[in-house]
């Protein structure tokens, strides 16, 4: 679902619905700060926090892959711990990508367990300690930037570059989880993701820059009749990418992130899809959602992270100890 346009306001020039919000988002703003001052669980391998100030999609998903690829071929054995959003099973478990659902274990989980061993626990201080125990040695917190239950060595915020902060108000007067200046004091890096750079204002903390692009699988996109759908947290971005691909989007359909596909939705979808004429095409976190026996009727379209420099994230790591084995 679209965030309120007020959300994208000039922030020095708060709409009339953001100021009239104003007081429920600082009673927000001031019960996070409370919850984020508590102590957690302090693991004992180093534990980084792929997170985001801004409610929604932003990219922590990629952003976790990207961390993933790149710890292993430093040498480390990456867990990731998810809260498995979406997913009905409490944890800590680990996800195995053969035997558990979506619905068992959330969508974002169930794809990130192709890339490495991956964890789901409501209760983020289990998951940590059951990966501890399966032998991560370095512990991926996917989301959890205002969750108190860990300690983070290192927080990396996530922001969709052509969003930014929005008017930089807390929900429900903006689109953030918590003022930018007293979350950032908590980060190490901020991540824009994204071609399009908002004005972010001056950051206390390194800017790094990335991208999302296709991957290369050998598929003819160009001139493509695609019926595209996607269920994220921008799904505008995936139609994007698509039409920089060369397809030919008869129609583009934007689902709420985590959107159950029921039967009704894919019946419907692949009716139209025949009847104009069009090839249905989905994301990755869309297609490991799919029912097995409709997902031969659904083209997916792979993307991953490219960073532009990675030397403010490997500075951060190096901080804890972590480099090149």
């Amino acid at each position: 679902m679209p965030a309120p346009i007020f959300w994208f306001n000039d922030p020095d020039k708060p709409g009339f619905k953001a100021r009239i919000l104003a007081p429920i988002a600082a009673l927000y703003a001031a019960a996070t700060a409370r919850r984020v001052a508590k102590e957690g669980y302090k693991a004992t391998v180093p534990v980084i926090c792929i997170g985001n100030i801004n409610v929604g999609g932003t990219g922590k998903t990629p952003t976790a892959i990207a961390l993933a690829q790149r710890l292993i071929s430093m040498g480390y054995a990456p867990h990731i711990v998810s809260r498995g959003y979406g997913g009905s099973l409490e944890g800590p478990l680990q996800v195995n990508e053969r035997e558990h659902t979506a619905d068992q274990v959330g969508d974002e989980p169930l794809l990130l367990s192709a890339f490495t061993p991956t964890w789901i626990a409501k209760d983020r201080a289990a998951g940590v300690k059951a990966a501890e125990a399966a032998g991560a040695e370095v512990i991926l917190l996917d989301d959890g930037f205002q969750n108190p239950t860990v300690a983070k060595d290192v927080n990396i915020v996530v922001v969709d570059a052509r969003r930014g902060f929005g008017n930089r108000r807390v929900m429900p007067a903006g689109p953030l989880r918590e003022p930018v200046e007293k979350g950032l004091k908590r980060a190490d890096v901020v991540l824009s993701i994204g071609e399009e750079l908002a004005p972010l204002g001056a950051l206390p903390v390194p800017l790094v820059r990335g991208r999302l692009e296709p991957l290369k699988t050998g598929m003819t996109w160009t001139n493509m009749r695609v019926l595209a759908f996607a269920g994220i947290g921008n799904p505008e971005k995936f139609f994007a990418t698509l039409r920089d691909l060369g397809c030919d989007i008869i129609r583009a359909e934007a689902l709420e992130d985590h959107q159950p596909l029921t039967d009704s939705l894919l019946t419907r979808l692949e009716l139209e899809g025949k009847t104009r004429v069009a090839q249905l095409v989905t994301t990755e976190k869309d297609a490991v959602r799919l029912p097995a026996s409709f997902r031969p009727k659904v083209l997916t379209v792979p993307v991953r992270l490219e960073v532009d420099d990675w030397s403010p994230i490997d500075a951060a790591l190096a901080k804890v100890g972590i480099t090149p084995r």
